[in-house]
This record gives C-alpha cells, sequence and structure tokens, in this order.
C-alpha cells in the first residue's frame, strides 16, 4: 500500500514539474517581414544586421519569455514548419507569394492557405502598421478608386483575418486615440492624452467581431490635401479578435523607429502579444458599433 502511495506521490510531482516546465517555456514567435511592396526603415537589414525592430523584439522577448524567429524568407510557412510557432508576427507589405521589391522569397499559395489555417484553429497573430497593406483584395490597387470602397464579402481571406485592410496615410502627425477597453493586457498604461507623432493608416474592410481598444480621434487630425484620408469619422486603430480559434491582435503604430521604444506602445503590443500566445485571457466581446458606429464611412478618393 505505501508503494502505491510512493508511486502515486512521485507521479504527481512529475506532473506538477511537467506543468511548470510547460509553463515556463517561452513562446515561439515568427516575426516575418518582407515587404513585396515598400520596405519600412524600421525593418530594413544592413546587409547581415538585423533591423531596428528586430533588435527591440529581441530584447522585448528576452524580458517577457517570448523566443523570436525573425525571418523576410516567405518559403519557411509549410505544413510542417508552422507546427514549430504559436504565433506569428506580421510587419509586412503587398502580395507575399510574389518576390516583389525586396527580392526575397515569395511565400506559396498553398504556405498562404496553410496560416491561414493554422490560424483558424488555433494559432496566434501579431500584426503592426502595414500588416494591413499586405494581400489587398482584388482590383485594390493603390491610388485606385477601389482603394476607397469596402470590399465585404470579396476581400481577400487575409484581410478577412486580420480585421482591415490599409486604404491610404497622409502626412505623420499627432493623434489622439480614444481609449475603448482600458482591461485588455497592457492598456492600463495608455494614458487620456496619448497620441503621438505616426503615419496613421486609414483603414476599411473592418471585421465586424473586432473588439477594439484604440479607436483613431480624426477629430485631431489634418483633413485636407493630401491628409483628406482622415476626412471621416473615428475608426478602429488598434484591436483584438477571433479568427475561428485564433486570437488575432493588431495595431497601425509601427511605422516610425521612435514608436517602437515608446514605453505606451510597448505595453500595448506585450499585452497584444500575450493574449495572442494565450498567456493571458481577456474579454474580446465585438464592441465595434458602440466604440466605432461610423467606422464604414469611408474618406473620398
Amino acid at each position: 500500500m505505501k508503494l502505491f502511495k510512493l508511486i502515486a506521490v512521485l507521479g504527481l510531482a512529475l506532473a506538477l514539474a511537467v506543468v511548470e516546465a510547460q509553463a515556463k517555456a517561452p513562446k515561439k514567435i515568427l516575426f516575418f517581414s518582407k515587404s513585396a511592396d515598400f520596405e519600412h526603415s524600421a525593418i530594413k537589414r544592413n546587409g547581415t544586421e538585423p533591423s531596428y525592430v528586430e533588435k527591440v523584439l529581441k530584447e522585448l522577448g528576452e524580458k517577457n519569455n517570448f523566443e523570436f524567429t525573425f525571418t523576410k524568407d516567405g518559403t519557411v510557412f509549410t505544413k510542417e514548419n508552422i507546427k514549430n510557432y504559436d504565433a506569428f508576427f506580421f510587419y509586412t507589405t503587398g502580395d507575399l507569394t510574389e518576390v516583389g521589391k525586396d527580392g526575397n522569397p515569395a511565400m506559396s499559395p498553398e504556405g498562404k492557405a496553410a496560416f491561414l489555417e493554422a490560424i483558424h484553429k488555433g494559432k496566434g497573430f501579431i500584426g503592426t502598421h502595414s500588416a494591413t497593406d499586405t494581400f489587398h483584395s482584388p482590383g485594390n490597387k493603390a491610388h485606385t478608386p477601389a482603394r476607397f470602397i469596402d470590399d465585404g464579402d470579396k476581400a481577400d481571406p487575409y484581410v478577412k483575418m486580420i480585421g482591415a485592410e490599409f486604404i491610404k496615410h497622409g502626412s505623420q502627425q499627432k493623434a489622439r486615440m480614444i481609449i475603448a477597453d482600458k482591461k485588455f493586457p497592457g492598456m492600463n498604461a495608455v494614458p487620456d492624452n496619448f497620441g503621438p507623432p505616426e503615419e496613421w493608416y486609414s483603414l476599411k474592410d473592418f471585421a465586424p467581431n473586432l473588439h477594439v481598444l484604440l479607436v483613431q480621434d480624426t477629430t485631431t487630425m489634418r483633413k485636407s490635401g493630401a491628409d483628406s484620408v482622415y476626412d471621416r469619422p473615428p475608426y478602429p486603430a488598434t484591436w483584438a479578435h477571433m479568427y475561428g480559434k485564433g486570437r488575432v491582435f493588431y495595431t497601425n503604430m509601427g511605422h516610425r523607429e521612435d514608436t517602437w521604444t515608446n514605453s505606451v506602445f510597448q505595453s500595448v503590443l506585450i499585452g497584444g502579444i500575450n493574449w495572442a500566445v494565450r498567456n493571458v485571457k481577456a474579454d474580446v466581446t465585438p464592441n465595434i458599433k458602440e466604440v466605432a458606429p461610423e467606422a464604414s464611412i469611408l474618406p473620398k478618393e
């Protein structure tokens, strides 16, 4: 009888040790920064030197138990390799199934499908800034009328996953963020007057199930000339939502290098990552209709 008790105790201790080890294991995140279109300076590498963002994320990862793998190679998106990561972090542009402007290997159409399926089945996704300027819906070429019209059901599957699509941006300027949810991880660090200088994206094709965290307060923005893209009611700028079983977090911030060292931005980003990789829980009940009821009213071309 004593032997059975000893075995039971040892078994419980082993199980607890395994749980503890798993809890401490870093979450593995693939940071993908291929630029099939415009390449932002923040993610541009100088030879083999890591980009500015990669350096910042490496440091944040070491402090927050995230293990980042950095790549611009689209061929890593295979069904087998996708299994190795808890989440995928995009700072990308253009059609990633094309080699495009940066010359790095493209993602295959099968790789794109496998990636989206993995998110839908439960993997996490994090997107910053130009992640919404990626895989545009059919006919949505830059500087064309189609960019100023919602695509509805015709939106690209990637757009439906991330939750919105880039239209255009104006000049860099300060713009106040309306806080929609202070309880979401990391959001308690956002002051009421938060609105750093940024290249703010004007967006469309918002998913109906967005849980909006920050709203772009267009009432504080310039709206003439190149800034006419902000001549619209307030709209979502940072959010979380479910894509099937997958957790998706996006913020339109991240163009400027100094954004990445901004303590408020880092708090919002780390909170979003922690939620996306299932380190923390949060209420992501859709709230877009309540906090940005006129988000579908788009600027004119």
